[in-house]
């Protein structure tokens, strides 16, 4: 049966009726839509309804069992994890979901109801460093947890779940590296929730500079909290910039890092925290940029920040390797 979701939203929300108001944005691959509803005798004058709904795809298919598992997930942090966020990582507030088979339907806080309105195609200064803050204090929040019912390794990328894109990746060091890189992340001794697509897109922001909030929880999981900072900071910068600004936005993250477990987790060494995740900073971006070059294997200049980065992490890798066997 399709589920009913006027009929969820007012049991959820106490409304007498509701109607949709406003398509807010449709799901990558025709999976669904999130949707703006109005209600009327709550408490509330809106709720966003993201409704996934995916296409006739057999579940042999790669790609579709991921976005299926990725759909549960998010079911799974909004149910179960997502009340431990507090306004220093405020995400929306979790009012009912339900599952109708592969169909499911989230009913969720509406952000821009509460002040968090403006999106961003261009980031400015203080929205950077308020993005940072955000990702801090989430990965402050969550740090030593295991990720019961969420993806043990978090993000979209990680290299479990990218056989083809590793497989087309035409960069053979690279592609032998690989699972040595994906192991270093996996082994450090800090480990956390990532939000696993922490992207401008997913920020929600104020009138006024200040908190953020963030969105879409596809594919939050362990990890260790640097991955969502360099693949936040790609999202946003173009590359030259990535580079020049790496000390200057790793030094305002480790200080809202800093900041955030002096309160959250007072019984965390923050020094060995941030030696560990600085070092793993460089194995983080060439995780995604090895991601990114088998996703798009288009042309990726050898002097690119990136390239260089990643040259870099082989040779320490093969370095490490080398003196191990001696």
């Amino acid at each position: 049966m399709p589920p009913d979701i006027a009929a969820l939203i007012c049991q959820a929300t106490g409304a007498v009726q509701t109607e949709p108001h406003q398509v807010v944005q449709r799901l990558w691959s025709g999976y669904g839509r999130i949707v703006r509803y109005r209600l009327h005798g709550a408490d509330r004058a809106g709720v966003v309804v993201k409704h996934v709904k995916p296409p006739r795809i057999g579940h042999g298919d790669v790609s579709h069992r991921r976005k299926l598992r990725s759909y549960q997930v998010e079911t799974v942090w909004y149910s179960d994890w997502s009340s431990r966020c507090d306004n220093a990582c405020r995400v929306p507030a979790s009012l009912a979901s339900a599952r109708f088979g592969d169909e499911v339907v989230l009913i969720l806080e509406d952000l821009d109801a509460a002040g968090f309105g403006r999106r961003r195609s261009r980031i400015a200064e203080d929205d950077l460093s308020a993005c940072l803050d955000w990702l801090a204090n989430f990965h402050a929040t969550f740090l030593g947890v295991k990720p019961q019912g969420l993806w043990p390794t978090g993000t979209y990328w990680h290299l479990a779940t990218r056989p083809d894109e590793l497989q087309a990746l035409n960069d053979p060091p690279l592609q032998q590296a690989a699972a040595a890189i994906d192991r270093a992340l996996s082994a450090s001794p800090f480990q956390t929730l990532v939000h696993g697509d922490a992207k401008l897109d997913n920020f929600c922001f104020a009138e006024r500079a200040g908190p953020v909030a963030a969105v879409d929880f596809q594919y939050v999981g362990g990890g260790p909290g640097v991955k969502d900072v360099a693949y936040f900071i790609d999202s946003c910068l173009p590359l030259p910039e990535c580079e020049r600004r790496e000390s200057e936005l790793l030094a305002i993250y480790f200080a809202a890092l800093r900041r955030a477990l002096s309160v959250k987790r007072p019984d965390i060494d923050a020094d060995a925290l941030e030696r560990d995740w600085r070092a793993l900073y460089p194995l983080a971006w060439t995780d995604f940029h090895r991601f990114l070059k088998g996703w798009s294997p288009g042309h990726w200049p050898r002097d690119s920040y990136s390239e260089r980065l990643a040259r870099q992490v082989i040779a320490q890798l093969t370095e490490t390797r080398c003196n191990s066997a001696t």
